[in-house]
């Protein structure tokens, strides 16, 4: 489903996580072993939305036969009060699996509720906007994912996908031109080359940059750089952009805007689960 994640390992030891040693002692000694819950998922706000199969998982792996009806599709923008899933089956393997399953359909939807409001903002501009590596350790695959659901492109994955060079490697090489160009002597076919004066340009250019990221640069500084790299190669405009900002940013026409904060710093969103009893089913302790 995404490529590069482990659904089934990641489920496992999220409930794992929970379970400890001793299980679910409250749903074991509150609820009865065959008891049936019928359950809905909903927003309490309005949300992109993102997770949803990832939440069915959890629901699965400790009830086979649950019954589940998907009312929602990953990258869906949806009104408060949406219903997103409707749930049918053992009650304790339900509300075991409950809070694992809301915290990442939360978490998720609120990256890519997050990134459609950025995405919304410089709709009409010529930009893409992109993620960054700013990511929770051992969710990236995930939360990136998300930010494509909410209409964002993903940039590098890892350190493994492109060269991308800083002001630290800078400093050690000596200079950007010579940077580049230890990478460019490397083989790497992706090198994405940080500068934050009009006067690297050019260096990093000759060097062999194939992508430029401006940083910190202020919006007429950055009308400058794109008129001088004149489409040679991607530019991409980065560094404490905010939503109030990146309009402006957006129009000075780089190929590329990245925001940290879209996994950063993205507020959970607000999803309920609500569960009642099936009558109709049996429930002896």
């Amino acid at each position: 489903m995404i490529p590069g994640f482990d659904l089934p390992a990641f489920v496992a030891a999220t409930l794992a996580e929970d379970l400890g040693t001793g299980g679910d002692v409250t749903s074991q000694a509150v609820i009865p072993a065959d008891a049936v819950f019928t359950g809905v998922m909903d927003s309490r706000d309005a949300i992109t939305v993102a997770g949803i199969a990832i939440a069915e998982a959890f629901f699965r792996h400790l009830d086979p036969a649950v019954l589940i009806d998907r009312l929602v599709a990953d990258g869906d923008r949806v009104a408060a009060g949406t219903e997103l899933l409707r749930l049918r089956g053992n009650a304790r393997a339900l509300l075991t699996a409950e809070r694992s399953a809301l915290n990442t359909v939360q978490h998720l939807s609120g990256i890519a509720t997050l990134t459609t409001t950025y995405v919304d903002a410089i709709a009409g501009t010529g930009a893409t906007l992109l993620d960054t590596r700013k990511t929770i350790p051992g969710l990236r695959r995930i939360e990136k994912y998300a930010t494509r659901m909410g209409g964002a492109t993903n940039h590098r994955i890892g350190l493994w996908d492109a060269a991308m060079i800083k002001d630290n490697h800078v400093a050690v090489a000596g200079s950007v031109g010579e940077a580049t160009a230890r990478a460019k002597a490397a083989g790497i076919e992706r090198i994405i080359v940080e500068v934050d004066r009009i006067d690297q340009i050019e260096p990093a250019l000759s060097a062999g940059a194939t992508h430029l990221l401006l940083d910190n640069m202020p919006p007429a500084m950055l009308r400058d750089a794109v008129a001088l790299v004149a489409g040679r190669v991607p530019t991409e405009a980065s560094g404490g952009v905010r939503l109030d900002t990146i309009r402006a940013i957006a129009e000075t026409g780089v190929t590329y805007v990245s925001v940290g904060r879209l996994t950063q710093s993205a507020p959970a969103a607000d999803i309920g689960l609500d569960f009642t009893l099936d009558a109709a089913a049996p429930a002896r302790a």
